[in-house]
């Protein structure tokens, strides 16, 4: 092993997450949202430990690939839906189900000579009620349901859904507004209804219908604002961890890093980690930010090389070479690095590069 930088992947803590979301959605489906690699966490090591969910979503056809290659065989939707008329036949193929948001999308349906003795192609009616991101308006929901309804191509079921903008603040009155729009729009329809992602499992059981559809939450994330996952019954599934490879003393006046930004203000004992932006740590974080060393938490200091993090170990005189450094994960929540980096947990997770090995347990 050349390189100690790890991303260890609890398994058990994600299937436990997965128990609590049923726990607070009891009368719901659940389809784990895995796109992007599964927020970072691996695809099909995720997709596996989720067995117990009811159906997957993913963002690109590629991922759906992966999955059936992986023996996967429960539902799996394209979230953003199709792009062109070549996907059709994929879709028959890998028996996707497909997210329909746009009227270029109805158009490919309808213009396509596919046969439905080859499968027929399981679609999920998206409408827009605030989001303004996809989705058919809501007031165009009858005409779209029915079009799908006409193609043979076209699977019997016809889900609805729509993505709520604000369901990360509980005090919203846009998302009860949104729920509004799309109990208008819908009342006359006939298929499953789905509104709720992971913010709004938490905290609007109004929204659950009948899927819901977790991502962030399914992996221990927080998905609220200053809340950590924890205080909802969740666990974190990816720590970040590396070794100290070098513990270097520095006198006052010294500076550390690129640029010279950190200068000692003291003798200072520093602990420089085999991790960097070339692994996945951002960049933006600047000194002072959380690092737990020998389970105590201490703080970086001077810029992030792409290779190296230099830690402070001033008050840790036991560190030595070798010491186990975690990054984020049990001990640390990736949110508070996010947040020292001006970013969101989510970014952190998924930018795990390849030279970091990943371990399960």
């Amino acid at each position: 092993m050349s390189r100690p930088t790890s991303a260890c992947i609890d398994l058990d803590a994600l299937r436990r997450n997965l128990l609590r979301i049923r726990e607070l959605a009891p009368r719901s489906r659940v389809m784990a949202v895995v796109k992007a690699d599964g927020y970072g966490h691996g695809l099909e090591r995720v997709a596996h430990a989720l067995e117990g969910a009811d159906a997957f979503g993913v963002a690109a056809i590629s991922d759906a690939e992966r999955l059936r290659a992986a023996g996967i065989a429960k539902r799996i939707v394209l979230l953003s839906g199709f792009v062109e008329p070549g996907d059709l036949p994929l879709l028959q193929r890998l028996r996707l189900d497909t997210v329909v948001h746009h009227e270029s999308q109805l158009a490919m349906l309808e213009a396509a000579s596919l046969l439905p003795d080859q499968g027929r192609i399981q679609a999920w009616l998206k409408l827009n009620t605030g989001m303004n991101r996809l989705g058919f308006p809501a007031d165009a929901a009858g005409a779209a349901h029915a079009r799908l309804r006409a193609l043979p191509i076209v699977g019997d079921e016809i889900c609805l859904m729509t993505h709520l903008a604000r369901s990360d603040e509980f005090d919203s009155a846009f998302t009860l507004e949104q729920c509004a729009r799309f109990e208008l729009a819908t009342a006359a329809l006939d298929g499953p209804r789905s509104l709720a992602n992971s913010a709004a499992v938490l905290g609007w059981p109004q929204t659950h219908a009948d899927w819901v559809r977790p991502g962030g939450a399914l992996f221990g994330l927080s998905v609220v604002a200053g809340r950590p996952a924890s205080e909802f019954g969740l666990e974190a599934v990816m720590t970040l961890g590396t070794r100290v490879i070098a513990v270097n003393s520095v006198e006052p006046g010294a500076a550390v890093g690129y640029g010279g930004g950190f200068v000692a203000d003291r003798p200072m004992r520093i602990a420089i980690t085999a991790i960097g932006y070339g692994d996945g740590y951002p960049r933006l974080a600047p000194s002072g930010s959380p690092v737990v060393v020998r389970g105590v938490r201490t703080r970086t200091v001077g810029r992030v090389s792409m290779d190296l993090l230099a830690i402070d170990v001033t008050a840790l005189p036991e560190v030595q070479v070798g010491d186990r450094v975690e990054l984020w994960g049990k001990q640390l929540p990736v949110e508070e690095v996010a947040a020292a980096a001006g970013t969101i947990s989510y970014e952190l997770t998924c930018g795990i590069t390849r030279r970091v090995r990943f371990m399960e347990r």
